[in-house]
């Protein structure tokens, strides 16, 4: 029970922040864990679906993403 409430609050600590190439105000960001490491099994349907899109899109569309304190 102790790890997996110090498990949530690490991924509560760190976003995995994809930004856009083209407009400065516009980004995905996902939980993650300080290795950048995304649980995939923790997000909702859609969430997961602009994980995997941000993913595919990085170099296109997107920068390749940086691992920031949660706000």
């Amino acid at each position: 029970m102790i790890a997996d409430t110090m498990e949530r609050a690490t991924y509560a600590d760190y976003e995995l922040r994809f930004q856009s190439l083209f407009d400065a105000g516009r980004a995905y960001a996902f939980p993650c864990d300080a290795m950048g490491h995304v649980d995939m099994d923790r997000l909702s349907d859609r969430a997961r679906a602009n994980y995997l899109y941000a993913r595919t899109v990085v170099g296109r569309e997107l920068l390749t993403p940086s691992i920031q304190r949660s706000r």
